[in-house]
């Protein structure tokens, strides 16, 4: 019983000082203007900076997890990965000379 009274007069202690430190103190609270309105910039540029640093990590994640596109190569590239294609097709006998070559020509157009 006496650690319970001892562990209540410790609380009711702390409770009993947390008005002492909300009272205002001049020159410590929100009516003390002498810095001016340029820090207050800094707290909504901070979420600016927190959330696209979030969105940039998002998206690089699902990048990463996604293994990229599909679609790597645009231009000349993708007509000669087309001829090596066909040429392998050739190659294992999945297509005959006539179908090569027609679609060799299709590709070179």
């Amino acid at each position: 019983m006496e650690r319970f009274l001892k562990c209540i007069s410790i609380l009711v202690a702390a409770v009993m000082s947390v008005p002492a430190h909300a009272q205002m103190y001049p020159g410590y609270g929100h009516d003390n203007w002498e810095w001016g309105w340029g820090h207050m910039i800094y707290g909504p540029l901070m979420m600016i900076v927190f959330w696209g640093g979030l969105i940039v990590v998002a998206v690089l994640a699902v990048r990463w997890l996604g293994g990229g596109s599909s679609h790597k190569h645009n231009g000349p590239t993708n007509r000669s990965n087309a001829l090596d294609i066909l040429r392998e097709r050739f190659a294992r006998g999945e297509i005959d000379k006539e179908e090569f070559e027609e679609r060799k020509r299709l590709l070179s157009d």
